[in-house]
């Protein structure tokens, strides 16, 4: 509040006057006052105690205005309660003065004081002018010096924060002149400096400034913009002041010959041109030619003929419209040009259609003549074909020419030809004429039918219905009527003393193969021969294709049990020590299948057991094993059907039933020898019926060697059979399986026979019980114990 105080300007001027009669207190502040700034101390002004104030109800009386200003009641200081405006108050401007007028009224006794207070302006608004934009429209025909009025510009601030001066952008045809109105207002004049010219520019933008005396100074702009006004001060001028223009004869009536283009830098009325033949133009001409006073166009209007007239000089006047009108003119030269206007004739003299596609080259096929009416370049004519075509033309004589063949010709390719003879002068604009013979090709058989593929791959599955379709074999002959006639046969081939012919058949029109039989995969898995195509030319062509047959398998076998062997429906009986360890091979099922590899895979199951806590069975090498050993809770009599399915959609099996017995005995089988593994090769179809063959003769021989060494073991007794002696060989092996091991899927068979494996003996190292009978395999050395599967199987039988 104490800084405040510096910016109040006190004057206070007592007057003398009579007793009850009130000083005036005198004060000057600075508009835009804060509110709440202190202007003066009244009480100590006005020398008042301060403690009397409230006391006396001092209160304070604004004239005419609403309350800026109060006292404070218990300092007695004067303070602004609203910021002031000095524009808002004193809006008139006929005194430099703004005063404020105050009535501090105090009672007991009734004293009134009157203040006045002074509004001091600051430089606050910045001059405005009444209109943003000022438009002055100026003749570019007024004199240098001619002077024009411009809007002031007002600015509420007074004294030397008014308006003082004016600035004007710069320009070089314009300037401007403060002046001083009788009020004091400034105000400017626009004075031209240069003579204006509405053809180099039409508007000029100009900046009036209008600056105020305050500090800082504030200024206001507007925009002037001047637009000049044309006079007619230009003439009409054309794109060129003469024009040669070239036409030919027969020209069409109404054509255009000419746009003439005449230009008037002017505007409006003034810059409107109409154009007309000067008093220089021939009737002639004017009868010709047609002059469109609007526009400038020439036409058409007569006949022109080369051979009348052949020039036509015509001279043309462009006029403005303007109160002064001006004009100006050019000079047309019109030339007329022969034309070419007769076209070119075509005569077909000789014409051969049709020809064989076999026609020789540089046969003659036509020939033609050509003519044109005309003379000089347009009566030179040139003749020609279309470059595609295996033909080409040659003159024989003056305007005279002939077809020739050039290239060999293939009916296949194009059938015929569509030949377009042009005849074009030499004119300009050239003229032309065609002509277009059709040359038809006849068909000659130089084609050899053709199969969609050299080699057919046919699969068939067996079984199939004898007449059954297989596929259709079917040649194409692009040749026409008899040479594409196709006739298909099976080139003989024997195969086994089999002609094709007695397997399949083709039908000769259509070449539809058919299958004659039923095939048998296991017996025929594929045939190979030919099939020819043969057409009806003469000489006749032909073609041949190679045809493979594969006969594909179908499951239509089921699994065949060779081990253990019995006899058909009959269950196999074993026997195994009770004392059997846990994991001891019990048995060895193998099935064969004779289908192809992906039905002949076999897998082994079991269908029923007694105790499946007992055996397990490996289902890809169908071996019995034990899970632990036996207990004397099991029963001795172990009853296992085995299930061998194959892999064929729909699956086929075979099953065997295996009855086993547990007996009691001292005797230990070798430990290390109820692990070998039982093993076979997978045989092909040959080699399986001689292995079974094999098998049979060996197990007679078996046989026969068995029964001969238990009568020489025999004891002198005759009631009681002797046992076979120990070590006695029991049999020996075909040399064929020399190389082998012999074994057995019985463990208990361990502990009675020693196999020699490589001389194939089997001897007996205790007696054998009576009526005992053993499975006893060959295995060929280097096969794996998955591979035991095919191995030869024979029995034993004591």
């Amino acid at each position: 509040m104490k800084s405040c105080k510096r910016y109040v300007l006190l004057v206070v001027l007592f007057h003398l006057v009579h007793t009850n009669s009130a000083s005036v207190t005198h004060y000057s502040i600075p508009e835009e006052m804060k509110e709440g700034s202190v202007v003066a101390n009244l009480a100590t002004d006005l020398s008042l105690d301060v403690e009397s104030l409230n006391q006396r109800k001092m209160r304070l009386d604004i004239i005419a205005n609403k309350k800026y200003l109060d006292v404070n009641k218990e300092t007695g200081e004067l303070y602004i309660v609203e910021k002031i405006d000095r524009e808002y108050i004193c809006t008139t401007k006929s005194s430099a003065s703004c005063f404020l007028k105050l009535e501090m009224i105090l009672e007991n006794p009734v004293r009134i004081f009157n203040i006045e207070v002074e509004i001091l302006d600051m430089n606050d608004n910045a001059p405005q002018f009444r209109r943003d934009t000022i438009h002055l429209d100026i003749s570019e025909a007024t004199a240098r010096g001619e002077r024009f009025s411009l809007s002031n510009a007002v600015d509420p601030d007074v004294g030397r924060n008014s308006v003082k001066t004016y600035h004007l952008s710069a320009s070089e045809y314009f300037n401007i002149e403060v002046q001083t109105g009788r009020d004091g207002s400034k105000f400017s004049e626009l004075i031209l400096t240069k003579a204006l010219d509405r053809e180099k520019q039409a508007l000029h933008n100009l900046i009036l400034t209008a600056v105020d005396g305050g500090t800082p100074a504030r200024s206001g702009t507007a925009s002037v913009i001047v637009r000049v006004l044309d006079t007619n001060d230009n003439s009409p001028t054309f794109d060129q002041s003469i024009y040669n223009v070239k036409i030919t004869e027969n020209y069409p009536i109404g054509s255009r010959v000419i746009h003439l283009n005449a230009t008037d830098l002017d505007e409006g009325t003034n810059s409107d041109i109409s154009y007309s033949y000067s008093l220089y133009t021939s009737e002639k001409t004017q009868q010709t030619f047609n002059l469109n006073s609007a526009t400038g166009e020439i036409t058409v209007k007569g006949t022109l003929n080369y051979e009348d007239f052949r020039i036509y000089d015509m001279e043309v006047i462009a006029t403005d419209k303007g109160a002064n009108s001006l004009s100006g003119q050019c000079t047309i030269k019109i030339l007329v040009e022969d034309m070419n206007d007769n076209h070119p004739e075509i005569s077909i003299k000789s014409f051969q259609s049709p020809v064989n596609e076999n026609i020789e080259l540089d046969t003659v096929i036509a020939v033609v003549s050509v003519s044109d009416k005309d003379s000089g370049d347009n009566g030179v004519v040139d003749l020609h074909i279309p470059d595609n075509m295996p033909f080409k033309l040659r003159e024989s004589s003056d305007n005279y020419y002939e077809l020739v063949v050039s290239e060999p010709l293939d009916r296949e390719k194009v059938p015929e030809y569509d030949i377009t003879f042009t005849v074009t002068d030499r004119g300009s604009p050239p003229l032309s004429d065609n002509e277009t013979m059709t040359l038809e090709l006849l068909d000659v058989n130089d084609n050899v039918p053709q199969f969609p593929q050299s080699f057919y791959t046919i699969r068939v599955m067996e079984n199939n219905a004898p007449g059954a379709l297989l596929s259709s074999l079917t040649a194409f002959d692009p040749d026409l009527h008899e040479n594409q006639y196709l006739v298909y046969f099976i080139l003989e081939k024997e195969i086994a003393n089999t002609s094709m012919s007695m397997l399949f058949s083709i039908n000769p029109e259509n070449g539809n193969l058919y299958a004659l039989k039923t095939f048998d995969y296991e017996l025929e898995k594929e045939f190979l021969f030919h099939i020819e195509a043969r057409d009806s030319g003469s000489p006749p062509l032909s073609s041949n294709v190679t045809v493979h047959i594969i006969i594909v398998d179908q499951n239509d076998n089921a699994p065949v049990i060779v081990s253990p062997w019995r006899a058909h429906g009959s269950v196999v009986e074993e026997k195994i020590p009770r004392s059997t360890d846990k994991g001891s091979l019990v048995a060895k099922v193998i099935a064969l299948d004779t289908d192809s590899v992906h039905n002949s895979r076999i897998t082994y199951q079991f269908l029923q057991v007694t105790d499946a806590t007992l055996f397990n069975l490996d289902q890809y090498n169908g071996e019995i094993r034990t899970m632990r050993m036996f207990s004397y809770r099991d029963p001795r009599h172990q009853r296992l059907v085995v299930v061998a399915k194959d892999n064929g959609e729909p699956a086929l099996s075979a099953t065997v039933t295996i009855k086993l017995s547990t007996v009691e005995t001292a005797v230990k089988a070798f430990s290390d020898m109820t692990e070998v593994p039982l093993e076979y090769d997978i045989f092909s179809d040959l080699n399986l019926y001689l292995v079974i063959g094999l098998g049979s003769v060996s197990f007679l021989l078996l046989i026969t060697i068995l029964v001969t060494i238990v009568l020489k073991c025999q004891k002198p007794k005759p009631s009681k059979a002797a046992p076979p002696c120990r070590n006695s060989v029991i049999s020996e092996r075909n040399s064929t399986i020399a190389d082998s091991t012999l074994v057995s899927n019985d463990a208990y068979w361990y502990s009675l026979f020693l196999a020699e494996t490589r001389k194939g003996k089997l001897v007996v190292r205790q007696p054998v019980p009576k009526g005992s009978r053993y499975i006893v395999s060959s295995i060929p050395r280097g096969t794996g114990q998955t591979e035991a599967s095919d191995s030869a199987a024979s029995t034993l039988q004591v």
